[in-house]
């Protein structure tokens, strides 16, 4: 296999950005992308975009806009996961010998739905039956807190937490930090979810360039090393569900620690699938930076602030930067990026040399979730 890289990277800032489309959004970060790296149109083999409510050749209408025009270009989706999908099917390419350098982009505006809950496929036995995501989280959280004896107060500090990185974020959806107070008192959800303790739904795109090592070397950009790129669907069953315990997660960072040759123990940065505040806690889990059951306390003591053990969402994560659904696995690996070459700014953790992103999502019935990607990037290449 060929060593893939990451040799640049772009982000639209999320938002509501009611006055763009999701082409307009996929265009600005593939734009920038091109213009910040020097690439022509012409030296990108292929183009891989990722979006759930998207449409129809989204990839085409995007990337023709940037003079990507002939070339195989691919629009994927895959619930949550369809930013890192597409990501997995760049790096798959690169890996295999087959292009040089793709183009990925990662777009979604959720703007168009208007607010609420997002629209879920009712050919589903749980969905049809009324089951919407914030639902299924507060299950999850109920069930989290009744067996490690965790508080709502332990919920908000994860949301404190996020929302301070997010507001040195100038990509980030909710740029203003909150206190526990005021996560307290924003308006109920879920129980025992408040406002505060979602993520939003946001508009937004980002894109990066991969590409084989001798790409990257000629073209002469800051570059990291992908080391793992894998993505899993969840594995169907009709028994006992266990609420607190993310096995897709489990079973994707497993095969990437494999690939990689990296433990959680080498992680510097993680960026999380924290939809709802409390999946910061399963999720740290079962990808191995907390012992099970755990995760809260590390919250509660610091070992996941920029400063501290392991960066977790040191870019705000989905409760601070926003949720565009398909920008979301493309933009946590843009973040890290910046994070492992040291142009971070204000979110700079210090010292970073390895970074884990996580993205999973979709609700449907019989599985954990329907999709999970992860992906591994070290700054040595």
């Amino acid at each position: 296999m060929t060593n893939v890289y990451v040799a640049g990277a772009a982000v639209h800032p999320f938002g509501k950005h009611k006055d763009m489309t999701t082409t307009d959004l996929g265009v600005s970060a593939a734009a920038m992308l091109l213009a910040e790296t020097g690439v022509s149109p012409e030296s990108i083999d292929a183009g891989f975009v990722g979006s759930v409510y998207g449409g129809s050749l989204v990839a085409q209408r995007i990337l023709q806009r940037v003079g990507v025009s002939g070339q195989p270009v691919f629009t994927i989706e895959n619930a949550c996961a369809s930013g890192g999908s597409a990501v997995h099917l760049g790096w798959q390419a690169i890996a295999a010998g087959t292009y040089d350098a793709v183009l990925v982009v990662g777009v979604e505006s959720l703007s168009q739905f208007g607010g609420g809950t997002l629209p879920l496929s009712t050919a589903d036995i749980e969905i049809d039956q009324g089951v919407v995501m914030p639902a299924t989280y507060a299950m999850r959280a109920q069930r989290y807190l009744y067996e490690t004896g965790a508080t709502v107060s332990d919920l908000t500090n994860v949301s404190v937490k996020n929302r301070g990185n997010g507001s040195l974020n100038p990509r980030a959806h909710l740029r203003t930090a909150v206190t526990s107070a005021e996560v307290d008192e924003s308006r109920p959800i879920a129980d025992p979810f408040r406002l505060f303790h979602c993520c939003p739904n946001s508009d937004g795109a980002a894109a990066i360039l991969l590409c084989s090592e001798d790409f990257a070397k000629q073209l002469g950009t800051p570059a990291v090393r992908m080391r793992a790129s894998v993505v899993l669907s969840g594995q169907f069953h009709t028994s006992f569900r266990d609420m607190t315990w993310p096995d897709i997660t489990e079973r994707a960072v497993s095969a990437a620690y494999k690939m990689s040759g990296i433990a959680p123990t080498d992680l510097d940065i993680v960026e999380l699938h924290d939809a709802f505040a409390v999946a910061e806690f399963l999720h740290a889990e079962a990808i191995g930076i907390a012992e099970r059951g755990t995760a809260y306390r590390a919250v509660a003591n610091g070992d996941f602030a920029l400063d501290g053990r392991v960066a977790v969402s040191p870019s705000g994560g989905l409760l601070s930067r926003g949720h565009p659904l398909g920008a979301t696995g493309v933009s946590q690996i843009a973040e890290s990026y910046w994070q492992l070459i040291g142009e971070a700014g204000p979110l700079q953790v210090a010292g970073a040399q390895v970074a884990l992103t996580h993205t999973t999502g979709g609700g449907i019935f019989g599985v954990d979730n329907g999709a999970c990607s992860v992906h591994i990037l070290t700054a040595e290449i």
